[in-house]
């Protein structure tokens, strides 16, 4: 049965870094706009100060006809007022500001993290998992800050600083033109050390990446490993330091890049008041009467000290701003890589129930036209390259139901084929159909529902036994759980442990054997309950019980399903309905065990390099006993 979805899709986003920053905040315009309206309340409130000081000293501590103290009390009262209320709305805003900013940077991670899941499996190939995790942690994480303040900060410094210069100019032109002078030069130099500042950002997070790729391969338990058996830990430990060392002088740079033109900023603004009052009183002796009132001259200079701190602030955002911008194109790199496998629009869903499991290549060519340095973080290619073709004009049919065998040489493109029906890749040339249905035609979570894998490097979360199987059947029963893990030769074992199926694995499974982490897999599978089942070398690496166990295992789940087998012992392999022998990634011969043998071609020879002149046995799915290429008797088993 097949129906049909809606268009799914992702393209590149080529809008300008300012405005994709700025529309990250657009499902919150309300937050905004309460947010604006409290910050321009806030700021005519303090605007408002320096009037009543004005106020306080001419109409009512130095009035001409004396103090008048009623009006004072009024003066000072509003002035006590305004400042509590100011600081009410204040912590409003904070907290506006805070939920709001957090609020976006979940957003973009979690837009981040999901991007990347969608992305095609040779993305996580060409890319170091650190790097990945950089850019999901570190650059969020840097331009943190700059969310949740930013954008409150830009628009209360700037109602700021335009209401005190409005307020400056009304109380006294020239002395204004006094305060200003210099502030063109200031906004020159701040771009410039703004340039300087985002590029040591960019270098830095790079480093930050680096660092953390060091740390998630030499600190993970394969990497620790790795290092005591071949005694590197000297060199691991060299290693982080000398990443650790040019992270720190980037850190160093990073926060003094623009130090020193503050300093001169804020030097300017210490010194303008005393120039203030050196031009006021320079004017006022020559026109013989003193050009302002005690305290107009006062109002100025408050305002003018006003205006030092959200003027400071704003040069000191706006780098902080070149610095983000880095860390946002780091980012959107990352949201705008485009998944080479996508579904199609109108993509048709291959309902599980009433999948046959045929699968079928047709003319099919495959390679994998990037190396890992085109890769680096992601980013395209600076020219297309011809591929290294892994399969080159394959054909072959499985009928539905039958256990179908791959073999070849190392190289002979086996697993490539196995990543090609699942869809992890797609196609150069030709197509692979599932029930005569190209698979690119088909959504991908169609295909997750029917086609199931066993490889030989098993994953398992750092979680317990029952969560590693139910991430393939989340609403699964216990007693399921039970059932599946039974069937896979796997529950003794787990009841054994002290917590049974609550037992925690360790990381990546390291609390068991590797024959006890493939059943369990096996297990997991046999919950998916798929139509189709691909074994990629889900033995190869198990000593002789394991692999007696597990392939025992494997016979329940194979049992009336389409099965790929891909394998280098030739031995779990020999009963199987058909088998094809790969070479070069081509196609060089099918048939049965018997027959290929008999061919005397490149599986002949195969079997003869791992079994020589001995005498073999080998049990299979089937119950077939073989030896050296003879039916010896057939042993018909029960599976579920």
């Amino acid at each position: 049965m097949v129906t049909t979805t809606a268009p799914a899709g992702t393209a590149a986003d080529e809008t300008p870094l300012g405005r994709r920053v700025v529309a990250l905040f657009a499902p919150y315009r309300r937050r905004l706009l309460l947010i604006g309206l409290a910050i321009l309340v806030t700021a005519g409130l303090g605007i408002a100060n320096p009037f009543l000081t004005q106020a306080v000293f001419d109409d009512a501590l130095f009035a001409p006809d004396g103090p008048r103290l009623g009006l004072l009390t009024v003066l000072v009262a509003a002035m006590i007022v305004i400042a509590l209320v100011s600081g009410l709305i204040g912590v409003g805003q904070t907290y506006l500001t805070t939920v709001l900013g957090n609020r976006v940077m979940q957003g973009l991670r979690d837009r981040l993290f999901a991007h990347l899941q969608r992305m095609h499996l040779g993305f996580f190939t060409s890319t170091k998992t650190g790097v990945i995790q950089s850019r999901l942690d570190n650059d969020v994480a840097g331009v943190q800050s700059v969310v949740t303040e930013t954008a409150s900060s830009i628009l209360g410094n700037v109602v700021t600083v335009v209401a005190s210069v409005i307020a400056m100019l009304a109380l006294s032109w020239q002395l204004s033109l006094v305060a200003f002078v210099l502030m063109p030069v200031f906004i020159v130099l701040q771009i410039r050390v703004g340039r300087v500042r985002r590029k040591v950002a960019a270098n830095t997070q790079a480093s930050l990446s680096d660092m953390s790729a060091i740390t998630q391969e030499s600190l993970s338990v394969s990497g620790v490993l790795l290092a005591k058996v071949f005694g590197r830990q000297d060199h691991e430990i060299e290693r982080y330091r000398a990443e650790n060392a040019r992270q720190t002088d980037l850190q160093v740079r990073q926060t003094m890049t623009g130090q020193s033109f503050f300093a001169v900023v804020q030097a300017f603004f210490a010194i303008t008041p005393a120039a203030v009052y050196l031009v006021a009183g320079y004017i006022g002796a020559g026109s013989g009467a003193a050009l302002l009132s005690a305290g107009t001259l006062v109002a100025f200079t408050t305002l003018q000290s006003r205006l030092l701190f959200p003027a400071v602030q704003l040069l000191r955002v706006s780098l902080d701003v070149q610095t983000s911008l880095a860390l946002f194109q780091r980012i959107f790199a990352y949201l705008d890589l485009v998944p080479a496998v996508t579904d199609p629009p109108g993509a048709r869903v291959l309902d599980k129930e009433h999948a046959r499991g045929s699968v079928e290549f047709r003319e099919v060519w495959f390679g994998y036209p990037r190396s890992e340095e085109d890769e680096d973080t992601g980013a395209e290619p600076d020219e297309e390259r011809e591929p290294t073709w892994a399969l080159q004009d394959l054909s072959l049919l499985i009928e539905p139901g039958q256990l179908a065998a791959v073999v070849g040489p190392s190289g002979a493109g086996k697993t490539s084929l196995s990543y090609l029906v699942p869809r992890l890749y797609d196609v150069d040339r030709g197509a692979v159909c599932l029930d005569g249905i190209d698979v690119r035609d088909l959504t991908q979570a169609s295909l997750a529902q029917v086609i199931g894998m066993v490889t030989q490097d098993t994953y398992l979360f750092h979680a317990t036994i029952a969560e590693n199987l139910r991430y393939a059947a989340p609403d699964a029963t216990d007693a399921e759980l039970e059932a599946a893990a039974r069937a896979a030769n796997i529950h003794d074992r787990i009841v054994g442990f002290e917590a049974g199926y609550e037992t925690v694995v360790g990381e990546r499974g390291y609390r068991l054997s590797g024959g006890e982490k493939q059943r369990l897999a096996i297990a997991r599978v046999i919950l998916a309950n798929p139509r189709i089942l691909i074994l990629d070398e889900a033995t190869s690496a198990l000593d002789t019980v394991s692999e007696r166990l597990v392939q025992h295992a494997l016979e329940t789940v194979m049992s009336g399903r389409t099965t790929i087998a891909i394998a280098h012992r030739l031995s779990t392999v020999l009963a199987a309905d058909v088998i094809f022998a790969m070479d070069g990634g081509r196609l060089v011969e099918h048939g049965t065990h018997a027959e290929l043998l008999a061919q005397g071609g490149l599986y002949a020879k195969l079997y003869a390099e791992q079994f020589g002149a001995g005498q073999v046995e080998a049990r299979c799915a089937d119950g077939v006993r073989f030896r050296d290429g003879a039916v010896l008797r057939q042993e018909r088993t029960d599976v579920a």
